[in-house]
């Protein structure tokens, strides 16, 4: 067991990692990462399952199998993530048992070409949980605003849901209150609460968009500090009279998940966002090359102070700079969000591109 990954798990951070292939499942990787990083769980995202597909041959055999019935490239795509999401989910069950269902989840997306219909994402993940067959098994849906009308009527059809596309305190306190709207409803209908789900705020990209006009004395800065501001209004949302009550009535936590966490900046730490915002009860979703560095020169320090330490002085020297975080919260969701239309594009076109005849 690597020490350096199981002080950050013993810390109370779940250690999933952000990437799925078929070959990593065939030759052991995933496996290994449970067995040696202390890794408890896997997410996916169409940019991760368009390099595969694109990469290899891995999925050729597959793709004609299906194309022989099915003509929709999307369907196909499904199919294809389904099959390895179902055997990742698998080496995970015990993990998931083990902890009485908090940890363990694997997550699969919904299409970002629906992160503005509200309908068709309540349709398509109710959908695709049914098909997966797979009790360990998030569907991601974006914080957008129709996506927060998904949110609340998928966690009340007791689906469990990982909103993706978060990139400040105001839109993961938004996601929360879309989920616990959810389990209200469930509670009035007199149905089980205890629905899982997991807010993922990505961090990274806050330095990169900002890595060519910022000074050399905030550079590297701001994704933390939102991190932290972020875990701050989590602490406080789940102490609240509103999380107790729910709680009282057998409702889960919906855990705070730090994403994105792979260092863009090449001169910062390639475990920058990770030895930053480890926390217990939380969760890091860490590309492969993070997770790795992590395991070989990572250190675990203290875990973010429950007020967000020094958050709100970093970001008022953002502002004095002349930075508007709010406004570069809303556009990196915008470009987020195109940003992963545009892999699915890409996705898509891969699989046609391998469909026979």
């Amino acid at each position: 067991m690597n020490e350096n990954t199981k002080r950050l798990h013993d810390q109370g951070q779940s250690l999933w990692v952000d990437n799925i292939t078929r070959a990593m499942l065939d030759d052991g990787t995933l496996e290994g990462y449970i067995k040696d990083l202390s890794v408890t769980g896997l997410t996916s995202n169409p940019t991760i399952f368009q390099k595969a597909i694109s990469a290899g041959r891995d999925y050729d055999q597959q793709i004609a199998e299906l194309a022989a019935d099915e003509t929709d490239p999307e369907q196909i795509f499904f199919e294809l993530a389904m099959a390895d999401l179902r055997r990742a989910a698998d080496l995970f069950k015990e993990t998931h048992a083990r902890t009485d269902n908090v940890d363990g989840f694997v997550s699969l997306e919904v299409s970002p070409l629906l992160a503005d219909d509200a309908e068709a994402t309540i349709h398509q993940a109710l959908d695709l949980y049914s098909r997966i067959q797979r009790e360990n098994v998030f569907i991601k849906i974006p914080g957008t605003a129709a996506g927060l009308t998904a949110i609340e009527e998928v966690i009340y059809q007791g689906v469990p849901v990982n909103v993706t596309l978060l990139f400040d305190k105001d839109q993961y306190l938004a996601a929360a209150d879309a989920y616990l709207k959810g389990v209200e409803r469930r509670i009035e209908a007199g149905l089980n609460p205890a629905v899982g789900s997991v807010a993922s705020l990505f961090l990274s990209r806050w330095d990169a968009a900002v890595i060519d006009t910022v000074s050399p004395e905030l550079r590297a800065k701001l994704g933390i500090a939102v991190g932290q501001q972020a875990y701050a209004a989590y602490r406080e949302l789940i102490a609240s009279d509103r999380s107790q009550r729910l709680a009282n009535e057998g409702a889960r936590t919906q855990r705070l998940l730090m994403a994105s966490t792979g260092t863009k900046d090449p001169e910062a730490s390639d475990v920058l966002y990770i030895e930053a915002l480890g926390a217990p009860n939380t969760v890091n979703t860490m590309p492969e090359p993070a997770l790795l560095a992590y395991a070989d020169h990572g250190v675990t320090g203290d875990p973010i102070a429950p007020d967000g330490g020094d958050a709100g002085s970093v970001l008022s020297e953002y502002a004095a700079a002349g930075f508007d975080v709010d406004e570069l919260a809303a556009r990196l969701q915008s470009e987020g969000k195109d940003s992963f239309a545009g892999s699915w594009h890409d996705l898509i076109g891969a699989i046609k591109e391998q469909i026979p005849g």
